[in-house]
């Protein structure tokens, strides 16, 4: 009796046999389809995934984006994993540029206990590694902003995506990666998640790079907003003015 193994429990075998960033594909893995930054954002079809979720969550499978195309190279958020990623995620918000605004230095269990509380709550906000040609090299969190306290400061709408990014690696900093991957990540946003109209930032004010990254990406600065632990800067990237901006 011959057996067939669905596509999605094929790739995720593949994905334990590699180094779980995308830097090996094993010839019997369905290859992932690729969203490139030169095609028109409206002819990519959310249907053509082979990773099709069988029912909604609050993020439409952020695990099933796949890797997009950047000038840099590929680019793919991978979901963390604790077992995995919680040495690179501690190593990196101990770095004292970091740690003065994620305030998330310290031994590993303080990292680790930020990641639970996302990995075991109800799928509003999703923790991932940026990987940048199979090498791991930036630290994410995908949140539904109109669903997050933040959402009490500012007139939020339904399905309002929330980006938080962290460049870990001191190597990749001031090269320009901020900007580009952040309009590269914005994009995926608006094209696996058609019901998102924005996506939405809340950089701290003092973290000058930080808001220019966001400039440089397409995000507009809505209005400065008052947070319990921070003055921050309301960045917003409109679907429709992605094409101008």
């Amino acid at each position: 009796m011959d057996l067939h193994l669905p596509d999605e429990l094929i790739a995720l075998i593949a994905e334990d046999e590699a180094d779980g960033y995308g830097a090996r594909r094993p010839s019997h893995e369905v290859p992932e389809p690729s969203l490139s930054l030169t095609a028109n954002p409206d002819t990519f079809v959310p249907s053509a995934l082979p990773f099709l979720p069988t029912e909604d969550d609050l993020l439409d499978r952020v695990a099933g984006w796949g890797p997009v195309d950047t000038s840099a190279g590929v680019f793919h958020l991978v979901p963390v994993r604790i077992e995995r990623d919680l040495p690179l995620v501690s190593r990196w918000m101990n770095d004292p540029a970091a740690a003065v605004f994620w305030e998330l230095s310290g031994p590993p269990k303080v990292a680790e206990e930020h990641l639970r509380t996302q990995l075991d709550g109800d799928g509003r906000s999703v923790p991932c590694i940026g990987a940048l040609d199979g090498t791991p090299m930036s630290y994410w969190e995908i949140y539904r902003a109109d669903l997050d306290p933040l959402a009490r400061h500012y007139p939020a709408r339904p399905h309002d995506t929330g980006l938080h990014l962290l460049v870990g690696a001191v190597p990749d900093r001031g090269r320009g990666l901020g900007g580009l991957l952040l309009r590269a990540v914005a994009d995926l946003v608006l094209a696996r998640r058609p019901s998102c109209a924005r996506v939405i930032a809340e950089p701290d004010m003092r973290n000058t790079p930080s808001i220019a990254a966001f400039l440089t990406a397409g995000f507009r600065f809505s209005a400065e907003v008052d947070l319990p632990a921070k003055r921050a800067a309301l960045m917003v990237r409109d679907r429709s003015l992605r094409h101008v901006l």
